[in-house]
């Protein structure tokens, strides 16, 4: 099946809100393309959003699931499709399953399964142990913090924050709280809430990303291009922080170094568009 999809499809096919389609994306499971302002959904788009729609009502990290859905994608032989493979929470892990094969994205470590009901099925090795009360009501604030946003970013910015008074470990509300007080101009507290999340989550692309927006915005020039190098480093495919760091470089006179990243950006948002 091929064909683009727009926001109001995928939120029919999966019955949520288009906000929450919308909301997923903003929180980096999934990267469609976009047309203006609006988003195009290829099927593999469509796969991976009810994937992550589905672990986040499991109460898996979204940072978590960020990082396996981008690894499946690696991890998959050229022209495989991931419609063929089945992706599901195992407690606050991903797991992800092709025919007898079950493993962990995220590590790329094998899952061994049993099935006590019939030998054709195979089930989780284990039961997840019970989630702490607190955590799951975090993960709830959270999720709905996600639909909030388009709705009332006042509301979103308070449910995330009661998120964060649950599970002060949670990287992602710290992230997504960053993201909505630097749109509403408060560069000073965004890069503390960035720094937060980073502190919670160091590999975190799009935490290094975000921060160095909000440092380049406070003039922070040396900062904003440490942190744009450490979001390439960790995803060569975030396009936006090849431009950004290149543009940096340009107005630097760094010419020879800000053409490399201006063409990779060129590359990578040319290999988008085909």
């Amino acid at each position: 099946m091929t064909g683009v999809y727009r926001t109001v499809d995928v939120a029919r096919i999966l019955g949520v809100p288009a906000a929450r389609v919308r909301a997923i994306v903003r929180a980096g499971l999934c990267q469609p393309l976009r047309q203006g302002r609006s988003f195009q959904f290829s099927f593999r788009d469509l796969v991976l959003m009810r994937a992550a729609h589905g672990l986040l009502q499991a109460a898996v990290p979204p940072r978590r699931i960020r990082t396996a859905l981008r690894e499946l994608v690696r991890q998959l032989p050229p022209g495989r499709p991931v419609t063929g493979v089945r992706i599901y929470a195992d407690g606050r892990c991903v797991v992800a399953r092709s025919g007898h094969r079950a493993w962990h994205p995220e590590s790329g470590q094998a899952v061994f399964t049993f099935d006590m009901r019939s030998p054709g099925r195979s089930a989780p090795a284990h039961v997840p142990a019970p989630r702490p009360h607190r955590r799951a009501e975090a993960v709830y604030w959270f999720t709905r913090a996600l639909t909030l946003e388009s709705e009332d970013t006042t509301a979103a910015e308070d449910a995330y924050r009661r998120a964060i008074e649950l599970d002060p470990e949670m990287g992602d509300a710290y992230l997504n709280l960053g993201r909505l007080v630097h749109e509403g101009g408060d560069t000073q507290e965004a890069v503390h809430l960035y720094q937060e999340a980073l502190n919670r989550g160091p590999d975190d692309a799009v935490a290094h990303y975000n921060l160095a927006t909000a440092l380049e915005d406070q003039g922070d020039t040396v900062g904003a291009v440490h942190h744009y190098h450490q979001s390439i480093d960790l995803d060569a495919e975030l396009a936006d922080a090849h431009y950004n760091l290149g543009r940096l470089l340009e107005r630097l006179g760094q010419r020879t170094q800000a053409l490399r990243y201006l063409l990779a950006y060129k590359k990578l948002t040319d290999n988008e568009a085909g």
